[in-house]
Parts: C-alpha cells; sequence; structure tokens
C-alpha cells in the first residue's frame, strides 16, 4: 500500500505568493461584479414603462405612420365614387407623387389639397363620408402602414398606454385609421358641419405644426398626463415644436431638416423608407423587424417604379 502513497492528495500549506494570488482573485472578481452593476444601473431604462399611466404616445400620420398623405388617399377614393372629375383626380395624384418622393410637407401642396377635399365634402354629411372612409382604408391605406412604426405604436399599446395620431388629415379619416389600428384616438383638422353636413369651411386652421403642439398640449392636461415622460412620432420639421414638448421624440423616416435637428439634440432616430439603418437606442426589439419590411416595401415601390 505505501506503494501507492503517490495517489494520495498531499495537503499543502498555502504559500504567501498563494495566498496574494487568491486574495487578487477575489478582488478582481468583486470589481467585475461590481461594475456589472453601475453598468446596468447607468444604462438607458426599459422603453416604454409597463403601466406608466403619467405616460402616452403621439404619432404624426403622414409619412410617419403610413406610406404618403392620408389626404391624397381620401380623394383618391373619393374619386373611384364620382365625387368629383379626372381633373382633379391629376391634381392628387400629382400631389402625392411629388410628396412620396421628396418625403417633404409642401405647405402649399398641402394647401392646395385641403382646399380641394373641402370643396368636394361640401353638402355631403359627415356620417356618409365616415362610411366611406372605412371602406378607402381598406381599398388605399391599409397596405401602406409601415410595419415598423405599427410595432412602435404597439410597444406603448402593450405598455397600458394610450395612443394617439396627431395629424393635418381631417379628424373623420383620422379616427378611422386609429380605430383600425388599435390606437386610443385621434386629433386632426377640423371641418365645420351644421345638422350633419360639411359646409365647405375649417374650424379654425388646419392642425399642423404649432397647431399640433398645442393639440397635445391640451389632451395632455386633460388626460392628466406628465409631457417629460410622454414620447411623440414625426417625421417632418414641422412637428419640432411637437416633438420638442414631451421627454422622449423620435424623429421616424426624417426629412433632412428633422435629420440634422435630431442629431444635435441626440434625439432617436429610425428610418424605415430603405435597408439602411438609423440609431436604435431606445426602439423596442418588434421595430428591428418592421424596418426591414419597411425596406421591402420600398425596394419593392422603385422597382415598379422603373420598370
Amino acid at each position: 500500500m505505501a506503494a501507492l502513497g503517490w495517489l494520495t492528495p498531499r495537503r499543502r500549506s498555502a504559500t504567501a505568493r498563494s495566498v496574494l494570488a487568491g486574495e487578487a482573485s477575489a478582488e478582481a472578481a468583486r470589481k467585475s461584479s461590481q461594475e456589472a452593476t453601475e453598468v446596468s444601473e447607468t444604462a438607458e431604462p426599459e422603453f416604454p414603462v409597463l403601466g406608466d399611466e403619467k405616460a402616452a404616445a403621439f404619432f404624426d400620420l403622414d409619412n410617419t405612420v403610413m406610406q404618403g398623405a392620408a389626404l391624397f388617399h381620401f380623394g383618391r377614393g373619393l374619386y373611384k365614387r364620382k365625387f368629383f372629375e379626372t381633373r382633379d383626380l391629376a391634381k392628387f395624384a400629382w400631389q402625392q407623387a411629388w410628396f412620396r418622393l421628396a418625403g417633404v410637407e409642401d405647405p402649399e401642396h398641402m394647401q392646395e389639397a385641403r382646399d380641394s377635399a373641402l370643396s368636394i365634402v361640401q353638402g355631403h354629411r359627415v356620417a356618409e363620408l365616415q362610411s366611406i372612409g372605412e371602406e378607402i382604408y381598406d381599398e388605399y391605406m391599409a397596405e401602406r402602414i409601415w410595419p415598423g412604426t405599427r410595432a412602435l405604436a404597439q410597444a406603448h399599446l402593450d405598455a397600458g398606454q394610450k395612443v394617439w395620431l396627431v395629424t393635418a388629415a381631417p379628424v373623420e379619416i383620422a379616427t378611422v385609421i386609429a380605430r383600425r389600428l388599435g390606437l386610443t384616438g385621434a386629433l386632426g383638422t377640423v371641418a365645420e358641419s351644421v345638422d350633419g353636413v360639411y359646409t365647405g369651411k375649417l374650424v379654425g386652421e388646419p392642425l399642423h405644426g404649432p397647431a399640433k403642439a398645442e393639440a397635445v398640449r391640451a389632451l395632455a392636461a386633460a388626460e392628466g398626463l406628465d409631457l417629460s415622460r410622454c414620447a411623440a412620432y414625426s417625421d417632418s420639421h414641422n412637428d419640432i415644436p411637437m416633438l420638442s414638448l414631451v421627454g422622449h421624440p423620435y424623429a421616424i423616416n426624417p426629412d433632412t431638416k428633422l435629420r440634422k435637428h435630431a442629431r444635435k439634440l441626440d434625439w432617436r432616430l429610425r428610418d424605415y423608407r430603405t435597408g439602411r439603418k438609423a440609431a436604435k437606442v431606445g426602439i423596442p426589439a418588434a421595430a428591428g423587424v418592421g424596418a426591414v419590411a419597411g425596406g421591402t416595401a420600398a425596394a419593392i415601390a422603385l422597382h415598379r417604379r422603373r420598370r
């Protein structure tokens, strides 16, 4: 048995060097754990915050939630229903094509579109246009919703927050779109009606630029929201007043001026028009899937135009 003594582990007392090595290893492990905790604590918190009843999200519509302008798609649907003549359709088509290619809201084009729409609906009943709006959404708008932006809105809904569309489009159209997307509601331009019939005039002015910011401010006050905990999303520099109101501004498919402004202020950026990637800080993972889908749709549309 003595011959097998070499198989038995020997007990050796720790030397000063081994003690030092052990202590150094323990200190390194403790320091590493502490640094990991500090990184976790300083990292950006999860957003949107689950169950935050003081928070909500406000989404611009045209070129943010939907490709192109809702008003132009609506005009296309009205033409199909003989609300106006071919020469008016040509104007709508040109304005829509320009908007899609430029990706920028031109005040003159938008004003012409609003004037055209008001003259077209004058004398028609509000209930009639609301019903037609449901049909037009299915025909021309549903397939133009950006999946990525839709995912962002859904993230807020899943967190228990209210989500509102804020748009210069007629409130009747905006309300239909909001309902079909499962959103809370919509703020939009209000056309005057008497006894349920459109007069061809607006109540006040179009909900555009600073007017959007005022609408969001008023709604936040009525709903008891804390704007510093809210988020806003838009593609246009015209909506900088609205984006500046909230604690979480997002530039979605931004025009040149908004992109520059967002980068200067370190706002979050997301672009679903192409396959290129923008800043992803604070963007829910689900939006990444939408970016791919949005980029694919844009590529297909471009291919069709070139043929």
